[in-house]
């Protein structure tokens, strides 16, 4: 298989049976042994999934199964692929549920600690408990997230660019259904049918230098894009890492269904 994508110049190639049967997906990062980063990674899971309820009443959300699979078992699995050893999760919601599929992450091969929110703290806010444990830049994730991007770019990328923080960012593209006119004057200047509007959005995936935690206060309630703003506001630079390989956030039943239909049929299950 090393062979066959090396010779092919692919990252990926699927497993059959004599009958043309697919049973799995081999990738080269399985070939290849990655250098051992000293990076950390914080995956926050501490929210409480309403938009999946009822699949959340006794479950939290990184816990949904994709192809038979933890959504945050397959985050872990593709985080010790990548080199990443250190992990911090930062947990509330059925945190107990979390724990005890995690331990102390030796079955991925990985140092686990937890974070343990006493109340919901946003996006950002359990990060301030992390105040004097950073000594480089880390990573932070959202532990529904499903992609392929190779985090390690992202802080190479993030060191590059002198940044205090670095935001991952996707386009996310939006067709109005109907012909816009644009009217002046009570005049048509002029008509565009089932325009496409594209935005740069967030992916739930950042980099950030240790001073940034330095804006939190512990257990105080804190957004992401409020940290980003203090950060700017500070006259310190935001960068923001493109992200062009496959991501999907396994926010909504649909996005579920999605992930669970792709595993399907990549032969994850």
């Amino acid at each position: 298989l090393f062979d066959m994508m090396t010779d092919a110049s692919v990252r990926h190639m699927p497993v059959v049976t004599a009958d043309g049967v697919v049973t799995g997906f081999a990738t080269l990062d399985e070939f290849v042994t990655p250098d051992i980063l000293s990076t950390p990674v914080v995956l926050m899971a501490g929210g409480k999934g309403q938009r999946l309820y009822p699949l959340t009443k006794d479950v939290p959300k990184p816990m949904l199964p994709v192809g038979g699979t933890p959504i945050i078992g397959i985050i872990l699995e593709r985080l010790r692929t990548l080199g990443f050893r250190d992990v911090h999760i930062s947990v509330n919601y059925l945190a107990e549920v979390i724990e005890e599929y995690v331990g102390d992450g030796s079955r991925f091969g990985l140092r686990v600690q937890y974070i343990h929110e006493t109340q919901p703290l946003g996006t950002a806010g359990a990060l301030g408990a992390l105040q004097g444990l950073m000594s480089e830049p880390f990573l932070v994730m959202n532990s529904d997230l499903i992609t392929h991007v190779d985090l390690r770019d992202l802080v190479e990328f993030h060191k590059k660019h002198d940044a205090e923080a670095t935001v991952g960012v996707r386009e996310h593209v939006i067709e109005v259904p109907f012909g816009v006119v644009n009217v002046e004057n009570s005049f048509v200047t002029g008509l565009t049918e089932k325009p496409l509007h594209r935005s740069l959005v967030s992916a739930g995936i950042y980099c950030l230098s240790p001073d940034a935690l330095n804006r939190l206060t512990p257990e105080a309630y804190c957004d992401m894009p409020t940290l980003l703003t203090q950060v700017m506001e500070s006259g310190n630079n935001v960068a923001a890492f493109p992200i062009h390989e496959s991501w999907l956030d396994v926010g909504r039943p649909e996005d579920l269904s999605r992930a669970r239909d792709e595993a399907t049929a990549s032969g994850a299950s």
